[in-house]
């Protein structure tokens, strides 16, 4: 928690630009206001905005969808799921704001009636018991629907959503066959995956 008089006389700054850059935070969905200050949030179960979400991470994000780029041939029939990951997979971060997404019980019969070469998807959390998680079952039970209908079943996840759960299972990790981050992941999890037959792709470190 941080209070504005403090911050003020720490940077030597106007407690009106302070304020400022709280708002910014608060817009970016890094903190939430509170009288006098504002506190970090870090509630991941917490659905941000999507126009603030695919600011989130770019970086990491390119670094994945250029590794995904690389496993897509031409002729490939492929579902993308609504989230952030995924824009930057089909279009490198380019589209209109607002929350482009199907859901509901006609969504999952429409995808069921197709069968797919990949599937890429991204998640709200993944843990080693759970497996893959999403903050709304909407969210989550589309994914199933997704996961049940392609060949090929691709995590593209950044390393933020490891060893964290959320309100909705999507699927096991057994579901997967590649799960590609921004990072090297933790030698737990890098023997979790080859001990389920899942490939790990990453950015490698110069």
């Amino acid at each position: 928690r941080v209070v504005v008089s403090e911050l003020s006389q720490l940077y030597e700054v106007s407690e009106e630009t302070i304020r400022r850059d709280l708002d910014k935070l608060e817009k970016e969905g890094l903190a939430t206001k509170s009288y006098g200050g504002a506190v970090i949030n870090e509630n991941v179960s917490i659905d941000l905005p999507f126009n603030i979400r695919k600011n989130q991470n770019v970086g990491g994000k390119q670094k994945m969808a250029e590794i995904v780029a690389e496993m897509v041939q031409d002729g490939d029939h492929i579902f993308l799921d609504a989230s952030t990951t995924a824009v930057f997979i089909a279009t490198g971060g380019v589209m209109k704001e607002g929350y482009l997404a199907f859901l509901g019980s006609r969504t999952e019969e429409v995808i069921r009636s197709y069968y797919v070469d990949k599937v890429f998807f991204s998640c709200k959390a993944l843990d080693q018991e759970w497996g893959i998680m999403e903050s709304q079952e909407s969210f989550g039970t589309t994914k199933k629907a997704m996961i049940a209908s392609g060949r090929k079943k691709i995590l593209v996840v950044d390393s933020t959503k490891f060893d964290q759960t959320a309100f909705s299972v999507a699927g096991k990790l057994r579901d997967l066959d590649v799960v590609v981050t921004d990072k090297r992941p933790s030698e737990k999890w890098l023997a979790r995956f080859t001990n389920a037959g899942i490939e790990c792709r990453y950015p490698k470190q110069p």
